[in-house]
This record gives C-alpha cells, sequence and structure tokens, in this order.
C-alpha cells in the first residue's frame, strides 16, 4: 500500500481492509514507520520509537476490532511494560514500567499495533508541548506554530498523517486544545467512564481522564466502546453505559438540540475575534441543521473555578516531583524550573485551603448541571486565540531568575498566597480559559474542527454536555462531520 492510498483511511477502515485481507498489518506497519521516518524530524511528535517491537506483533495472528491498525500512545500515563514512560522529563528516562496500563491492555486488546510514544509537556502541564527532555512538537498546518499540549505529540502524528488516530489524555484541556491546534476531532469522555489503573485510581481527583485524538468521529466512538468495554471492578466508579455501543449510536441522529453559546472568557481574558468567528460560524452550521442555538451567560463564577483548579493542580505537582525524587533520585535540574515553582507553590497550600477548593469543585458542578437542565449543550471556542508560535508561552528570562532565587531561599510559598501568584496563575490560562469547566466538574466535552483562521490554521470549537451525554456528543460530531466534512484536509509536509 502506497501512503497516498493509506492517507485516505480512517482507522475503522484500515481494521476493514486488514479483515478482507486486502492488506497485512505489516504492510500497514511499514507505510506508518515510513510516513514517521519522512515527517518526524519536522515535527518531532514521536520521542520513542518502538519499530522492532511493533514488528514483531504485526507478523502474529491478531484480533479485535483495530486488528492491524497502526498507533501511538501518549507518553504520559500509559505505560507500555518494559519501556520507560517519561513524562516529557528527563527525571523519568529511565524509570521502566513494569506492568501495561489498563488503557494500554485494552489498545492491544483491541488489536492494535503500538510502534510509538508521543510527545508531551513535562508532566502535562501545558497547553503546549515543549519539554526540555524532548525538545519542542511542531504543528504540521505551520511548524513555527504549537500542536497545543499536553497530547501535541498525538495530535502532530495524526494531522501529520502517521496514525489515523493516538491516544491522548485531558487533564485541562489536553485533548481537545491539540485536536483544536491540529484541525482534528477530540473527545474527553465524563469522569470515571475510562479506567486509570492499574496504579491510579484516578487522575487529578478525577478530573483528568484518558482517550484519543482521531480524525473521524467513528474512530473516536469506536476507541470509547474498546476503552469501556469491561467494567473496571478495582476502579472507583462503575459508570452506567448505553445499551448500545458508541460506535453504532454516533451513527443516529442527534435529534433537536437546544445549545447555548458564549464567547467571553470566563477569566475576563482576551478572546481574539478569529475565536469568536469560530463561534459564530458553528451557530450557523447548528443553526442550519435545526438546532435551536442562543447566547448564554453563565451563572458560575470563572475566576474561582480558574483559581480552584490552579490550586489543586498545584498540589498534584507537589506530590509528582516529590514521589520522582523519592524513587528515582532525581536531582533538581533533571525537573523543569516551571515545574519545581508549581511544586513550590502546591507546597504551600494548607490543608483547609485544599479541602475548601476541592469542595467549590462540587459547586461549580452543580451551576453546570442547571445550566443544562435548560440546555443539552454549552458551545464556546476550545481556545481563546490561534494556537500561538513555538516558544511564545516561555517563562520570561526575569520571571525565571526570581523564580529560582525564590526557591533557593524557600521564599515562593509565601509569595504564592498572595494576589499577585493568584494573578499569575490565571494569567497562564488565558489562552485556553474555557478548558477547565469540563474537567472540573467532570463532564465530558470535545472541540471539533469546524473553523480555519485567514492564515490557514485550525481553531475548533468546543461542545461541554451533560452527565452522561457521549453519545449525544457523538452523535452531533458525527451529523456536523457530514455537512462539513474535514478529515480530508491534509498539511503539506
Amino acid at each position: 500500500m502506497e501512503y497516498s492510498e493509506y492517507r485516505n483511511f480512517d482507522g475503522v477502515g484500515l481494521a476493514e481492509l486488514i479483515s478482507r485481507g486486502d492488506v497485512s498489518a505489516a504492510e500497514l506497519l511499514a507505510v506508518a514507520i515510513d510516513r514517521a521516518e519522512q515527517v518526524n524530524p519536522q515535527v518531532n511528535a514521536i520521542v520513542y520509537p518502538m519499530y522492532e517491537i511493533a514488528r514483531k506483533r504485526a507478523a502474529t495472528d491478531l484480533s479485535g476490532p483495530f486488528a492491524g491498525v497502526p498507533f501511538l500512545i501518549k507518553d504520559l500515563m500509559q505505560d507500555y511494560a518494559g519501556l520507560p514512560t517519561a513524562g516529557g522529563s528527563r527525571s523519568l528516562r529511565g524509570h521502566v514500567a513494569p506492568a501495561h496500563s489498563t488503557v494500554v491492555q485494552r489498545w492491544l486488546d483491541a488489536g492494535l499495533v503500538i510502534f510509538g510514544k508521543t510527545n508531551t509537556p513535562e508532566f502535562g502541564s501545558k497547553p503546549v508541548t515543549e519539554p526540555a527532555a524532548a525538545g519542542p512538537t511542531r504543528n504540521p498546518w505551520n511548524l513555527g506554530h504549537t500542536p497545543g499540549g499536553s497530547s501535541g505529540g498525538s495530535a502532530a502524528a495524526v494531522a501529520a498523517g502517521i496514525v489515523p488516530v493516538a491516544g491522548a489524555s485531558d487533564g485541562g484541556g489536553s485533548i481537545r486544545t491539540p485536536a483544536a491546534c491540529c484541525g482534528l476531532f477530540g473527545l474527553k469522555p465524563g469522569r470515571g467512564l475510562v479506567p486509570c489503573g492499574p496504579n491510579h485510581a484516578e487522575y487529578l481527583l478525577g478530573a483528568a481522564t484518558e482517550g484519543v485524538i482521531s480524525r473521524s468521529v467513528r474512530d473516536t466512538a469506536a476507541m470509547l466502546d474498546v476503552l469501556t468495554a469491561i467494567p473496571d471492578k478495582s476502579g472507583p466508579y462503575l459508570s452506567a453505559l448505553p445499551a448500545e455501543p458508541y460506535a453504532r449510536l454516533a451513527c443516529r441522529e442527534p435529534g433537536r438540540l437546544r445549545i447555548g453559546y458564549l464567547t467571553s472568557s470566563p477569566i475576563g481574558t482576551p478572546v481574539g475575534d478569529e475565536a469568536v468567528a469560530a463561534v459564530a460560524h458553528a451557530v450557523a452550521l447548528l443553526t442550519g441543521l435545526d438546532h435551536e442555538v442562543e447566547p448564554v451567560e453563565l451563572n458560575i463564577d470563572g475566576h474561582q473555578l480558574a483559581q480552584d483548579f490552579t490550586l489543586m493542580w498545584s498540589v498534584e505537582a507537589a506530590a509528582t516531583v516529590t514521589d520522582i525524587q523519592r524513587i528515582t533520585g532525581a536531582r533538581a535540574k533533571d525537573i523543569e524550573l516551571d515545574s519545581r515553582l508549581l511544586a513550590a507553590a502546591g507546597k504551600a497550600v494548607r490543608a483547609p485551603e485544599y479541602t475548601a477548593a476541592h469542595q467549590r469543585w462540587n459547586t461549580h458542578t452543580r451551576a453546570l448541571a442547571a445550566f443544562h437542565e435548560r440546555y443539552d449543550m454549552l458551545l464556546t471556542p476550545s481556545l481563546a486565540r490561534p494556537p500561538v508560535r513555538i516558544g511564545e508561552l516561555e517563562t520570561p528570562r526575569l520571571t525565571r531568575l526570581l523564580g529560582e532565587f525564590l526557591l533557593r531561599f524557600r521564599l515562593l510559598g509565601p509569595l504564592s498566597r498572595t494576589k499577585l501568584w493568584a494573578d499569575q496563575v490565571t494569567a497562564h490560562l488565558t489562552t485556553v480559559p474555557f478548558a477547565q469547566l469540563a474537567n472540573v466538574t467532570g463532564r465530558p466535552a470535545m472541540s471539533v474542527p469546524l473553523y480555519r483562521t485567514s492564515a490557514g490554521l485550525p481553531l475548533g470549537v468546543q461542545f461541554v454536555g451533560g452527565l452522561g451525554s457521549e453519545h449525544t456528543l457523538l452523535a452531533l460530531a458525527h451529523q456536523l462531520e457530514a455537512t462539513q466534512p474535514w478529515g480530508g484536509h491534509q498539511p503539506n509536509l
């Protein structure tokens, strides 16, 4: 098979070719590896090739809904037994995973041929993918711009045509942001739907979840069936699943939906004209499909939600850094300054502050649930502006020098309890202010690639659904995909 033909199929389509005997798993893998070797030097999506492991697997008798389809996993939480999971950090390069994570095992059981791991910012903590350990991943649509984060390597690999679908995860927009930056479809499942085992009960108090980034809605739906096929009896939740597979429900008409939309940033920061235009374009499409669409305001304190989210994130960073140093003996220089600053701020959080912030998650969740009593979905920009340029969000040199000083003299703790620090933390969310709501509340959300900027960069829009609405989100996305197909768009690499 030639690459030009390979690129025309999504994952489900490739699996159908293999099941009919039109092509072998080994042939597909050869095309995928050849494409990776051609374009990865430009985009830096794959940071850990697994070619020989994959070639041996492709030569075996594979079964499952994706039998023989080439696949990439994210180098964060998605452990492959016997290989390191570096999480974008020098500190974990030599730490080998003792067992497959549950999602990786389910992907293997589905017959996928995993041939590499994709790049991620250190510990998945940024909306861009520019780790010091592996260098920046670049957007295939414009190599000077970011593919987003933290699943930026996976999004770049899919957009560049290396694979049709790749493993991803989302703790604060990390599936939806890269999908929006790269012209792809990204669904963040709701809390507890996808298992996090065997080493974790849940990530980030349930705010983070595993999933995929894909070119087609049906790939994401079929992958959700794979990831939820077996109840995780050792997990903290037993989620209710629909009576039929997501792949089947996604192909049905969603019915007439009531959708509320907004374009103002929940934290009061600027939203670019093109992000507003992306929502206006989506509103026109939805109206043409006979959905009821109207502007809304959310009864949610966006500033408080952002602070509650980042407080919990900083505490998580503190725990992560502490565990890594204990387990691996990593030195400070092995961990990026930004991660150390965030961890130091997390260590300064008092227990009552932590508990109060977590309790307010419930307040935010109930407020969004009240919105969903009237509206089926919330529509917002996925990003507040087009994908930023590589290096644009780097911590300024003077700030870095100040941070080093404060860490050396252990002064970051007192500073982190000031309004100055709170404002600085909120400022980091200015490019993705709409993403965290779905994570804090545990609601499913998706980014749909319906718009391109005047410079030709993708700019997705976000839909946030109510509890258990994954099938409705997928059905709407499928309807939009049929109305305005996006899978045929290819970057010029």
